[in-house]
């Protein structure tokens, strides 16, 4: 690669894709330059010298961002803002204000405006926030093109996830699905560890066959042997008939046990002979019941620092081990987010539309999701409830935990103000390097800043700068 190809490369000015363009100002200084450089990086733009000309425009033509100036003749910037956001067309509106007009450009933002920018500005600024539109409507474009040819393949309908840990992870599934051999998927809890085990079993010679699946967590260990293998009538009080466990009911398909370290050590005894032989007893039974499954089991925990610890079994962790399958968090797959929040929108509100902006989409992405993809379902669902009769979902709707440093809870009461802002910004800046994989054009480019105001933070805050 060339220098200026590696710098073209670099530049987090330069789109993902090219957008549709208007900027609308009096001052043809302002009109003439801005247009020049977002050309110059391959969008196409209209230009417009006043409020009532952008209103004709937007009433005409689709437009991804309309650059408006707050103050001008006929029109003010904030009807423009109102236009589009009564037109719903998805296009994000940026203003140019003074100082004297920050109320006016916050009371537009209230109106669904993306972001403004303060007199006098760098173009480079209002490039990097265009750029950032159009890396976000190109991951939603992409992720939902890839959606569809997902769906598409047989046994992976539930499975959303097109970044690389999730394709190696589909890679393992396809791979061993078709075998019997047992796999022990760890992840943490919300991680999807089974819709991943459902998929194994579409995708394996006993899809037709039964897909059972038990949480050892949801029962205590007195009624979990039961409920495994099934017990005859009279092998305890209530036990009025006999009854299948989830063994016999998986007889020629899948059993999926879900929380395998809330086992208790006696129960392992027994479900390590079930395993081992393909044979149980019903408790309160003697007679011997063949039967014919394959295992998969799941573990919010790590197995092997239990087997140290002398709380899970060396031969059952073997015996559960065959294939170990690692299911990522969240944040370590966050380029998923987009589709798993379309995915979930059409699955609550499969006849409407929803529209979610780039400022939603871009907070849905920094966030942590400490509850994996389950938060992320259940924050959908909420959101969508709080739009009402809306169709565009706003950040508000969300009811996200406001973003807090570590140890925010113990800081002394003593601690100035600017102590606290100063630990927020770093972790906030780290948590954004950790999310674009430390490209520091990226970084600079969702916060919002120049790649030299980041270097100089860095520096600053003494966490590297290279």
């Amino acid at each position: 690669m060339t220098a200026s190809a590696a710098e073209a490369k670099e530049d987090p000015r330069r789109p993902a894709l090219p957008l549709d363009v208007l900027v609308a100002d009096d001052e043809e200084s302002i009109r003439v330059t801005l247009s020049d450089d977002l050309e110059e990086v391959g969008h196409r733009v209209t230009t417009v010298a006043t409020g009532d000309e952008a209103l004709a425009a937007i009433a005409s033509t689709r437009f991804d961002v309309v650059v408006t100036d707050l103050r001008m003749p006929g029109a003010d910037g904030l009807e423009v803002v109102k236009a589009v956001e009564e037109k719903g067309a998805g296009t994000e509106v940026i203003l140019i204000t003074a100082h004297g007009s920050v109320e006016s450009a916050v009371e537009a933002m209230r109106h669904g405006a993306y972001h403004y920018v303060l007199k006098p500005f760098l173009n480079d600024e209002l490039l990097l926030l265009v750029a950032r539109v159009a890396r976000i409507r190109k991951l939603e474009r992409e992720n939902r093109s890839l959606h569809e040819d997902l769906g598409r393949l047989e046994g992976f309908e539930n499975v959303i996830g097109t970044s690389a840990p999730m394709v190696e992870v589909l890679n393992v599934v396809r791979t061993v699905a078709k075998t019997d051999a047992s796999i022990l998927i760890e992840g943490e809890s919300g991680t999807g560890k089974e819709v991943i085990a459902r998929s194994i079993h579409r995708n394996s010679e006993r899809r037709d066959g039964p897909f059972v699946a038990l949480s050892c967590a949801a029962l205590p260990e007195t009624l979990l042997e039961a409920e495994l293998f099934g017990h005859e009538a009279g092998a305890f009080t209530d036990a009025k008939k006999a009854r299948h466990g989830r063994f016999e009911l998986a007889d020629g398909g899948t059993l999926f046990l879900d929380d395998v370290d809330d086992l208790g050590l006696p129960v392992q005894v027994k479900l390590l002979r079930a395993l081992q032989e393909r044979v149980i007893e019903r408790v309160g039974g003697e007679k011997p019941i063949g039967v014919d499954i394959r295992v998969v089991t799941a573990t919010k925990k790590n197995l092997a620092e239990l087997m140290q610890e002398g709380k899970f079994r060396e031969d059952l962790f073997y015996r559960l081990n065959v294939v170990p399958l690692r299911l990522p968090p969240l944040r370590e797959r966050v380029e998923d987010i987009p589709l798993l929040v379309h995915h979930f929108v059409r699955r609550f509100r499969p006849r409407d539309e929803y529209e979610v902006p780039s400022d939603v989409m871009d907070a849905l992405c920094l966030y942590p999701w400490p509850g994996n993809v389950r938060e992320l379902e259940n924050s959908v669902e909420r959101a969508i409830a709080m739009a009402g009769d809306s169709r565009t979902l706003k950040k508000e709707h969300l009811l996200l935990p406001s973003p807090r440093f570590k140890n925010a809870a113990h800081v002394p009461a003593t601690t100035t103000l600017k102590e606290v802002v100063r630990a927020a910004e770093i972790e906030h800046i780290k948590r954004v390097l950790k999310t674009t994989g430390n490209h520091k054009a990226q970084a600079a480019a969702l916060l919002g800043i120049s790649r030299k105001n980041l270097w100089e933070k860095m520096k600053e805050y003494e966490f590297g700068s290279d």
